[in-house]
C-alpha cells in the first residue's frame, strides 16, 4: 500500500495577512474563525466536515485557513473523536496525467479538512479494487473515495457498507453509495456538436470499451451518438474504435487504423487527452494537418492539452468541485452512517482551442 501525504510549507502568509504575535505563534482556531467573521465553533465544524454549515460559510472558514496557514493539531483531534484522521483516495492509474491531477486536488481538500490522504491505485482490475476496498478500510481509514473501473452494480454493492465510501466516476452503484460525477452524456454531446457545427461530416470515436468498463465509455458513446444523430450525420460502425486503455499508445494506433481505412474521418473526438494526443501524433508523423485535414478533440483538459502543438481542444470536468463534493459527501458519511445516499453532478467546460478552430473559445456548463 502507498502512503501519500500532502507536504505544504507556508513560510509566509498572504499579502496583509500576519500568521503570528510576533514571537512565531502559529494560527490558532480563533484567529480562522476571526478572519471569517465566525465563531470557533463554526471554524471546528468545517475542519471537522459536518453538515450544517453554508456553502458560503464553509467556503470563507477555508479561504481563511489557506490565508492564515492554520494547521489543526490532528493527533489531538483524532484521540477526542476516536479517529484515524486519515481517509483513502482509489484510483485506477496514477500515471494517468487526469487522474493525477484530480489526486492534487484531493490532496488539498483533504488538508483544508485537516485530514491525511492515503492515495492507491487498483489499475482497473476488478479484484484488486475489490482487495483495496477491504484493505483499506480494514487497516487504516475513517473512510474512502474510490473511482472504480471494473466494479460496478451488484459486484459493487457486495463491498459496500464496510467502510464509510463515496464514489466518483460512472460505475453505478444503484444509488447505494454517495456518488460525485458529470454529466459525460452532456458533456460528449456538445463536444461532438462542435466538430459537427464546423463543417465536418465523418466523425471518429476513440476510446470505446467492452465489458467489464461500460460506465464513462459508454456514456461518452451515447454522448457522441446523439450530436451525429441530432447533426443528421449517419452513424459508421467503422469510425467507432475500442482502446484497451486510455493511454497515448492507444491513441496513436486507433488513429492509425483510422486514417487506413476505406474512408478516413475528417474529425475524432477522443474519450480522453491523452487518447487525443496519441492522435496528433500520428496525424503529424502521415504529415497531415490539424485542424484543416482533421479536427481532433480530447476530454479531461490536462496541462499538456494547452501546451501541445496544435493546442489541443478538450472537455474540462470541474476538478476542484469533484475533491470538494466527494470529501464533503465522505465526512458527512463518517459522522452520519445512517443518512440516505446523494448523488452530486458538478459541471464542465467546453474548451475549443487549434487542433478543431484555430481559435480559443470557452463554454461553460
Amino acid at each position: 500500500m502507498t502512503a501519500v501525504k500532502q507536504q505544504t510549507t507556508r513560510d509566509q502568509a498572504a499579502p496583509g495577512r500576519k500568521r503570528s504575535d510576533g514571537a512565531g505563534r502559529s494560527a490558532t482556531v480563533k484567529d480562522v474563525a476571526t478572519l471569517a467573521g465566525v465563531s470557533p465553533k463554526t471554524v471546528s465544524n468545517v475542519i471537522n466536515g459536518f453538515v450544517h454549515v453554508s456553502p458560503a460559510t464553509r467556503e470563507r472558514v477555508q479561504q481563511a485557513i489557506r490565508e492564515l496557514g492554520y494547521r489543526p493539531n490532528r493527533v489531538a483531534r483524532n484521540l477526542r473523536r476516536g479517529s484515524t484522521g486519515m481517509i483513502g483516495l482509489v484510483l485506477p492509474e496514477l500515471d494517468v496525467p487526469y487522474f493525477a491531477e484530480l489526486g492534487r486536488h484531493f490532496l488539498t481538500t483533504a488538508e483544508e479538512h485537516g485530514r491525511t490522504l492515503l492515495i492507491e491505485q487498483t489499475l482497473g482490475d476488478r479484484e484488486r479494487e475489490a482487495a483495496v476496498i477491504h484493505g483499506l478500510g480494514d487497516q487504516v481509514v475513517d473512510g474512502m473515495v474510490v473511482s472504480p473501473l471494473a466494479l460496478h452494480g451488484s459486484a459493487l454493492a457486495n463491498h459496500l457498507g464496510t467502510v464509510p465510501l463515496v464514489l466518483i466516476g460512472e460505475r453505478p452503484s444503484g444509488g447505494l453509495a454517495d456518488h460525485v460525477v458529470i454529466d459525460n452524456v452532456a458533456a460528449a454531446k456538445e463536444a461532438v456538436a462542435h466538430l459537427a457545427a464546423g463543417g465536418r461530416r465523418r466523425i471518429a470515436a476513440i476510446g470505446l470499451q467492452p465489458e467489464p468498463y461500460i460506465g464513462t465509455p459508454l456514456l461518452r458513446r451515447t454522448g457522441y451518438r446523439q450530436a451525429l444523430e441530432e447533426a443528421g450525420l449517419p452513424l459508421d460502425p467503422l469510425l467507432e474504435r475500442e482502446t484497451p486503455r486510455y493511454h497515448l499508445a492507444e491513441g496513436a494506433r486507433a488513429m492509425a487504423a483510422l486514417l487506413d481505412g476505406a474512408e478516413p474521418p475528417d474529425a475524432v473526438f477522443c474519450f480522453n487527452d491523452a487518447l487525443a494526443l496519441g492522435a496528433l501524433r500520428t496525424l503529424y508523423e502521415r504529415g497531415l494537418r490539424v485542424p484543416d485535414d482533421m479536427a481532433v478533440m480530447g476530454f479531461d483538459d490536462i496541462e499538456a492539452a494547452r501546451y501541445s502543438t496544435p493546442s489541443l481542444s478538450s472537455v474540462a470536468p470541474d476538478k476542484s468541485a469533484i475533491a470538494r463534493h466527494a470529501v464533503d459527501l465522505l465526512l458527512e458519511r463518517i459522522g452520519t452512517p445512517d443518512r440516505p445516499a446523494q448523488e452530486v453532478v458538478v459541471g464542465h467546460t467546453l474548451h475549443t482551442r487549434e487542433s478543431t478552430e484555430g481559435g480559443i473559445a470557452t463554454t461553460a456548463h
